[in-house]
């Protein structure tokens, strides 16, 4: 198959523990051809929508791991599958290109995750679909209704609804000297939303990505620990991340939301859970591919391509 992959700078992979590199690797022992595009690569041009996109050849060497082919102009429609695997921010370069996407996928592309359901779909809020999982939320500009849930909790969580990688995480205690500067600070002295959750204590033993794959469960997640002091386990943040089997209730939140979530046309997601908690439903760019491989010995990568291959040719038999 002809795969395009919508990416940041290839250079810029940290390839020990990227996923856009684990599912460039696993399509490549495939033998499916393999082209890259950067975001401002999407162009519609002439009624369509082209990818100015670079073959891409892959070296067994850790550093110069890759060449590129000059570019070329290619209608979306000639790719087999386009793979949107750019990082948030999910600023509105991010919609215009879900917009640029979408229109493709009208003209016959294939793309995954689907551009409308990646537009629609808040990480932070959809989880207000599945209300039975989750922890006391609150969603809000207003300090008067962000400081009524931190008295009722006595110890919660306040995040931005466009963060990541724990970027302006905070947790806020009742008594915090710096309570009222901090929810100025988020919420742009009340121009905009924020997340409030009640804090989890079982975030200490880890903050678990458990990745769906065409609404199917991996068997392992992976929990990431907070270092000493801290109360995010992001990997951007320092946390260390523990493979583990799922449990019973990581399976049940799971096999809830995955077929729905498929549906939908989300190909790949990434479920946070904290304790027995749905924090996040992550769709744009979910990662852990290379840690959970490497600790469990499960090709994730290649449960992603099989989903891959299957996707492609189920939507090019019904086209």
């Amino acid at each position: 198959m002809k795969l395009g992959f919508v990416v940041d700078p290839l250079h810029t992979f940290k390839t020990y523990k990227d996923s856009t590199y684990a599912m460039l690797v696993e399509a490549n022992a495939r033998g499916h051809e393999l082209y890259v595009m950067r975001q401002e690569d999407l162009v519609w041009k002439r009624g369509k929508v082209v990818g100015v996109a670079r073959q891409v050849t892959l070296r067994n060497h850790a550093t110069d791991w890759y060449s590129l082919d000059p570019a070329l102009e290619m209608p979306l429609t000639q790719f087999d599958g386009v793979v949107m695997r750019k990082d948030p921010p999910f600023d509105m370069e991010y919609v215009t290109s879900t917009w640029l996407l979408e229109l493709a996928v009208k003209d016959g592309a294939k793309v995954f995750n689907d551009p409308r359901a990646i537009r629609d779909h808040s990480e932070k809020l959809s989880i207000g679909q599945f209300p039975q999982f989750t922890a006391p939320t609150l969603v809000s500009r207003l300090a008067v209704q962000i400081d009524a849930f931190i008295d009722e909790h006595r110890d919660v969580i306040l995040k931005p609804l466009d963060g990541m990688g724990g970027m302006s995480i905070f947790r806020v205690r009742e008594d915090d000297p710096n309570r009222n500067v901090i929810i100025e600070t988020l919420t742009q002295l009340g121009a905009r939303n924020i997340m409030a959750q009640r804090y989890i204590p079982e975030i200490a033993n880890g903050d678990k990505r458990i990745l769906l794959i065409d609404g199917k469960p991996a068997p392992y997640c992976l929990a990431r620990i907070p270092k000493a002091g801290e109360s995010r386990g992001n990997l951007a943040a320092g946390g260390t991340g523990e493979c583990r089997p799922l449990t019973a209730r990581d399976r049940e939140i799971a096999e809830t939301l995955g077929p729905e979530l498929a549906r939908r046309g989300l190909l790949l997601v990434g479920l946070d859970v904290i304790g027995d908690r749905l924090t996040e439903i992550n769709v744009t760019s979910p990662t852990c591919f290379r840690e959970i491989t490497a600790q469990s010995g499960f090709n994730v990568a290649g449960m992603f391509t099989d989903a891959l291959e299957a996707a492609c040719h189920r939507q090019a038999h019904a086209s």
